[in-house]
């Protein structure tokens, strides 16, 4: 997967830190989603990955306009686990980063069906009864 670093993918816009260059959680976004398409032939109908663990060197900053190409070596899988090489490398060949993303095959309803459900969001326009500890007043 080939990647073109952008102002949205910088260290400055995504608050990690205060350089414009390439922000590791972007990286991190664009490593997993290799792994996601590597993973594709362990899962089946029904059936899904999810992302686990991360071991992740950053070890070369990209400029704004830099490419990335990221790839991530199917493993043999090992259970229900798959650990991935990983590995992204910018337009001049230099290694920007490696190391290993670990994903489980899960069945996608019952994964689904475990998660806690999330808060119940507050209507719009529905006026505050002052109780909350974030009103002023």
């Amino acid at each position: 997967m080939r990647h073109e670093v952008t102002g949205a993918d910088t260290a400055v816009s995504l608050g990690s830190g205060d350089v414009p260059v390439l922000a590791t959680p972007r990286l991190i976004a664009w490593l997993e989603a290799a792994t996601v398409r590597a993973a594709a032939p362990f899962t089946g109908p029904g059936r899904t990955t999810v992302g686990t663990e991360i071991r992740v060197r950053h070890l070369r900053a990209t400029p704004v306009g830099g490419r990335v190409e990221v790839t991530a070596e199917a493993p043999a899988a090992e259970g229900r686990r798959l650990t991935f090489r990983v590995s992204a490398v910018d337009g001049a060949g230099e290694l920007v980063a490696d190391g290993e993303i670990d994903r489980v095959l899960v069945d996608r309803e019952r994964f689904l069906a475990s998660a806690p459900a999330a808060p119940a969001a507050r209507s719009e326009g529905t006026e505050d009864s002052g109780n909350s500890k974030d009103s002023e007043g």
